[in-house]
């Protein structure tokens, strides 16, 4: 059994500068504006400069990665559960 130490490190501090966003979706032209005005409306500080996307060897998927500064697990879920609203969404890590 893991110690109470242990668990406190394996929780957020917020704010969390820097914090890394993963998105596993359906490819689809115009997701990128559909998924920058989420991250917008969840996110003060995005950097549309820092957002990667990387497609699937097949290219039925993309993958969207960028960073943002966490402030609070229900700002995270707020994102989560717009992201998976889109319906094309299958992951957020």
């Amino acid at each position: 059994m893991a110690d109470s130490k242990e668990l406190d490190t394996s929780k957020i501090k917020f704010p969390c500068a820097g914090y890394h966003v993963a998105v596993i979706a359906d490819k689809h032209d115009e997701f990128v504006t559909i998924l920058e005005e989420i991250i917008n409306k969840n996110c003060s500080d995005y950097d549309a400069l820092n957002l990667r996307v990387i497609s699937s060897k097949n290219g039925t998927y993309q993958s969207f990665r960028f960073t943002v500064t966490a402030e609070s697990e229900e700002q995270l879920k707020r994102l989560h559960d717009d992201l998976k609203g889109t319906g094309r969404v299958h992951m957020v890590l």
